[in-house]
């Protein structure tokens, strides 16, 4: 008889994110069934187990099972873990809401806002699926291409109800991939959100061949908007401090690894921006991102002025240069206070 935990899990979303944490979790024995939106991506998965399009080079353990049927993906699973962008999260769920089996645990591993009702993943799914449904996330530092080689990583699942977490978090674990938990699901979506901000940042700066200087002062002051932004909507800013903010935030910020820091760097070289995510294969959520933070904070009355000048080179034409010497030229404060003042 399979341990509860080992029971068919569905993964949703076959980027690079979903493939590996099918992977991860089929490495532990799990049977898991991933659905693949995309038929070419679908095809080739199907004939060589290799996901060529998102995570190219790695063959796929032989207990993952492909699909394109959202009723085969979710039968009888008690676990269905969504790795879409967020710009699809809540159509995605609605086509997937029919065959959702009653009592499974909703999971999310997407980082992001959504742009039109400027809510997280779970305010997305509270409003399709109501409030009685076990909802978790995972969020983290954690690239998918060291975790699919083992690289030993360290992420956490936050939900409100403790023994959905720490269910998720004995699913999970594994020796190379550590997992801690929490209740505190605000301040962990808002730190996987917020993070691929000021990753096109400190991108940003990469391009224009600034030093450390300058990106370790993004990484510091973004710190201090994500968490004056969490306090404001109910966040505890000690979470913003943990691997799901500031872990993620370092990561995103000091890595080409990260296609929001990559999307920085070429504006950083003057490209345009329609021209970069025309040639990116995978999405950038941070540009997302960036505009419904931006109109949140508007409407929260919280200052972030590292999120507004992003958004301004992205959606206003504001030069790289003119918006660092706008931020270099605000008015003086004293550091605390500034990180603190909402708090």
């Amino acid at each position: 008889m399979e341990s509860p935990d080992l029971q068919a899990v569905a993964v949703i979303g076959a980027g690079a994110w979903g493939t590996t944490l099918a992977q991860v979790l089929a490495d532990k024995g799990v049977a898991v069934r991933l659905w693949v939106r995309e038929p070419e991506v679908f095809a080739v998965l199907v004939k060589d187990r290799i996901n060529q399009t998102f995570l190219p080079g790695v063959r796929l353990s032989p207990r993952i099972m492909f699909t394109q049927e959202f009723a085969v993906a979710l039968q009888g699973v008690r676990v269905a873990l969504m790795a879409v962008p967020s710009h699809c999260f809540r159509d995605v769920l609605r086509e997937l809401r029919p065959h959702l089996p009653e009592g499974a645990v909703l999971a999310s591993a997407t980082k992001g806002m959504e742009i039109e009702s400027l809510l997280t993943m779970e305010g997305v799914v509270r409003e399709e699926l109501g409030a009685a449904v076990a909802y978790a996330v995972l969020s983290g530092p954690s690239f998918a291409r060291e975790v699919i080689h083992k690289t030993p990583t360290a992420v956490t699942i936050a939900s409100r109800r403790r023994e959905v977490a720490h269910h998720l978090q004995r699913l999970f674990s594994t020796p190379y991939f550590r997992v801690y938990t929490t209740h505190e699901v605000t301040g962990v979506e808002l730190g996987g959100a917020l993070k691929n901000i000021f990753a096109i940042g400190t991108g940003i700066l990469e391009g224009m061949g600034l030093g450390a200087n300058s990106r370790a002062a993004v990484i510091t002051r973004g710190l201090a908007e994500m968490t004056r932004l969490g306090a404001r909507l109910g966040a505890n800013p000690m979470t913003l401090m943990g691997l799901a903010g500031l872990g993620d935030l370092v990561l995103t910020c000091t890595s080409s690894q990260s296609r929001n820091f990559q999307v920085g760097e070429k504006l950083g070289k003057g490209l345009p921006l329609p021209e970069i995510l025309g040639a990116m294969t995978e999405v950038a959520e941070g540009v997302k991102t960036t505009r419904a933070v931006h109109l949140l904070a508007q409407r929260l009355g919280v200052e972030m002025p590292l999120v507004d000048a992003v958004y301004k080179i992205l959606y206003d034409g504001l030069t790289p240069r003119e918006a660092i010497k706008k931020l270099m030229t605000r008015e003086l404060k004293d550091e605390l206070e500034a990180m603190t003042e909402t708090w």
